[in-house]
């Protein structure tokens, strides 16, 4: 048979064993789940769609290139990865928030310290055959964790994963604290280099869509101030019992503790050496978390603002149901320096908002 006429029965036959074209399909799942919502997709989610849509199409051929995606808070941002996720077709995926996947790197890394590689025992451990690795949220502040990120993403690249990132900073944004951010230049490089750098733009905050806050157990919680009697009444809030808990194998106070439901003070979770791997332990425990003692970020150090901007990161990705018992209105109280502020402002803000009367 004449070759032009083999080559045209070679694809029709691959075209009958799989799935239609992954763009149509991508692009057509995308706008179903908008539609279901009451929403409609922005300019820049269709560009990411499109890119996605040819990243599928090219991950049979082993061909796929890496996406970071990067935007203002509340632009579907995690609700583009998790759509691309459940579309790429194979088992040998993993979406991971990045604050639980570095913290359990650290964890695994300490772990097989004698190792010669250690990074590869513990990806080894984290990932097995893993080839498609969704990190959402993504954003770097510390130099240590900045300076292993290089390793980590040669390492993923070097195993043919095909990463999707998502972030709230471009590539150049990312680590600004100009004491270290040359020294992060190489994984900036590197991300535009191996990595298709997309902005996901558009007018609307899809957080605070009616839609959006029925499907989500954290948008229910409240944010209360100045937490006076009566509104602790009406809340039912539990009465104190300290207690002391033991968390990752050191000691944390909390207010009182019933069945799922834990009060914490803002003291005792944030200007206190807590971390990350801690509120994800906690979330395992605790459904319902209670935090009082909020006033003003401004006035507390870098230090605390950065753990209680990572604890709502947690509870926000675990969809936990949050109440904050604050001195002051939200905007007054979360002011300071840093600028994943703007984040966990976005996320309170979702909560139900109940002041003085």
């Amino acid at each position: 048979m004449p070759t032009w006429i083999r080559a045209p029965l070679r694809l029709l036959g691959q075209r009958l064993r799989h799935e239609p074209p992954a763009d149509t399909t991508l692009a057509d799942n995308f706008q179903d789940r908008a539609t279901e919502r009451g929403y409609t997709l922005s300019d820049g989610q269709r560009r990411v769609i499109t890119a996605m849509a040819a990243q599928l199409a090219a991950f049979a051929t082993g061909q796929a290139r890496s996406l970071y995606l990067y935007g203002a808070v509340g632009r579907g941002k995690s609700w583009l990865l998790d759509g691309f996720f459940q579309a790429v077709p194979t088992a040998a995926k993993r979406r991971l928030h990045f604050h639980d996947f570095f913290a359990r790197l650290h964890q695994g890394m300490h772990r097989y310290r004698a190792l010669d590689n250690a990074l590869g025992a513990t990806l080894d451990e984290l990932l097995g055959d893993c080839q498609v690795l969704c990190f959402d949220e993504f954003h770097v502040h510390d130099i240590g964790d900045a300076m292993l990120l290089t390793r980590l993403f040669d390492a993923l690249f070097a195993r043919g994963v095909l990463l999707l990132v998502t972030s709230n900073y471009a590539p150049e944004g990312l680590l600004p604290n100009p004491l270290y951010h040359q020294r992060f230049l190489p994984v900036i490089r590197l991300i535009n280099s191996r990595m298709q750098v997309l902005e996901v733009d558009g007018d609307t905050d899809f957080r605070s869509l009616p839609a959006n806050r029925a499907h989500q157990r954290f948008t229910q919680g409240h944010y209360v101030w100045p937490g006076d009697a009566q509104q602790r009444e009406r809340l039912r809030l539990p009465m104190p019992q300290p207690l002391q808990l033991e968390v990752n194998q050191r000691p944390l106070r909390v207010l009182a503790s019933n069945g799922r439901q834990v009060v914490f003070s803002f003291h005792d979770l944030c200007e206190q050496p807590t971390a990350v791997i801690d509120y994800l332990a906690l979330a395992e425990r605790y459904d319902h978390w209670i935090i009082e003692g909020l006033y003003d970020l401004a006035e507390c150090s870098l230090a605390a603002q950065q753990r209680f901007v990572n604890l709502v990161d947690v509870l926000y990705d675990q969809d936990r149901q949050v109440t904050v018992i604050a001195k002051r209105s939200l905007e007054q109280s979360l002011g300071g320096a840093l600028a994943d502020l703007m984040r966990t402002r976005s996320r309170l803000g979702q909560l139900h908002q109940a002041g003085p009367t």
